[in-house]
């Protein structure tokens, strides 16, 4: 065990002595972290929160669901996330987005409670929401009000479709008077929800309370682990770098085993990366001021996104045939996990294929924690991308392990 940790450690040391690979692992997430502090007005006191989002919203419906959703959208509770405007003409609504007056427009139809509350097989009609690309964060809590009251609609709907099942089964009612009962349960379903919260939105009360949330901390974590990319696959070109200059193999003849090198090179990438995200989380706390949440979640969070990368680039290490290729594809893998993995805007804009194939990126996943925790979550919000990011690296590393096995250790 000393043997590898020596092995990562000084590995670990070579990393920080490279400076273009400094420049690359700090400076380069720093600038353009500062540099998106700029453009969005975080520095400026403009932009610090999420508040005052317009939106349109059109009853074509004007029955107990439709209205009920309206009232949702002008409650108290959001009534500070929210401008909501009604509209009359859904193609007004959308020519509003269109021209970027608004942020997005909710379409209620026609018929939408009616199909809610009609037998059980007959379609629901949709309601729409027609979001502005300029403003996707914005949409995208629209979205999200939506999509949380059209889920208890969806849940009291199964529920009466269940409870006639059952009462048909024990012989209460006829099949004939399926639909009739269906239509009762879910109308008063729908009365029943109508004055409820669907969103309840938390305010800063005190310092015990969580603060609003900071555009910053999306966009910190965002940079950190995209370079956080190069970090990793860099490691994996050092290892071939010491191939090609001898010094891997008069390693792999001292008393070491084999599996020992592999294990040190494998620790020394993830330290590597584990270094640089603790630097760049500690260095944008600092100076930018953003609040991660508490350090045992965060450091879990860190330790997570750190060894599913660090599985990427063990992988690339294995693949490539040299330095170069090691180069050329990891800076390429840096750009496109960036881009899937949400590093540049926010995935919610990608058609679904695309936000599915970006979950195989460990910047996806890191993501959603370091947005969980920045809205004042903790480790019960972060369990399930913790889970992904170590199920992640423990398939990657077999595979590099199998890898390794075959070929009978790192050349090809």
């Amino acid at each position: 065990m000393n043997k590898i940790l020596l092995i990562g450690l000084k590995d670990l040391r070579l990393a920080f002595r490279d400076r273009a690979a400094l420049l690359l692992m700090l400076a380069a997430p720093f600038l353009l972290t500062l540099g998106l502090g700029l453009v969005t007005g975080r520095f400026s006191g403009t932009s610090n929160t999420i508040q005052s989002i317009p939106l349109i919203v059109v009853n074509q419906d004007g029955e107990d669901l439709g209205n009920a959703l309206v009232d949702v959208f002008q409650s108290a509770n959001l009534d500070e996330l929210l401008d909501p405007t009604l509209e009359s003409y859904a193609a007004a609504a959308r020519a509003a987005v269109d021209a970027d007056q608004t942020a997005a427009a909710v379409i209620i139809p026609a018929g939408f409670s009616a199909s809610v509350f009609a037998q059980m097989d007959a379609p629901v009609v949709q309601v729409e929401v027609y979001s502005n690309p300029a403003r996707p964060t914005s949409s995208g809590v629209v979205k999200a009000i939506v999509e949380s009251f059209l889920n208890q609609v969806e849940t009291g709907r199964v529920s009466g479709i269940v409870s006639v099942t059952q009462l048909i089964q024990n012989g209460y009612i006829q099949p004939n008077q399926a639909a009739q009962v269906a239509a009762e349960i879910g109308r008063r379903a729908g009365q029943n929800g109508a004055g409820q919260d669907l969103i309840r939105l938390q305010g800063q009360v005190d310092e015990n309370v969580s603060p609003p949330f900071d555009v910053l901390a999306y966009m910190a974590p965002g940079m950190a682990l995209m370079f956080l990319m190069f970090a990793v696959t860099n490691g994996g070109r050092m290892i071939q770098v010491e191939q090609l200059q001898g010094t891997l193999p008069r390693l792999l003849v001292a008393p070491v085993h084999i599996a020992q090198v592999f294990a040190g090179k494998a620790l020394g990438i993830f330290f590597t990366g584990l270094a640089q995200m603790l630097i760049l989380i500690g260095g944008t706390g600092l100076l930018f001021q953003i609040r991660w949440g508490g350090w045992l979640p965060v450091l879990a969070l860190v330790m997570a996104a750190v060894f599913g990368a660090a599985g990427w680039g063990l992988l690339l290490t294995m693949v490539t045939r040299g330095p170069g290729q090691t180069s050329g594809i990891g800076t390429a893998l840096m750009l496109v996990f960036g881009i899937l993995g949400g590093s540049f805007t926010n995935p919610g804009g990608f058609p679904p294929w695309l936000r599915t194939l970006g979950r195989i990126t460990p910047n996806a996943w890191a993501l959603d924690g370091f947005l969980e925790l920045g809205l004042g979550g903790g480790f019960a919000d972060i369990w399930l991308p913790i889970l992904a990011l170590i199920a992640m690296g423990l398939i990657l590393f077999a595979i590099t392990v199998g890898l390794f096995i075959r070929r009978g250790g790192f050349s090809r």
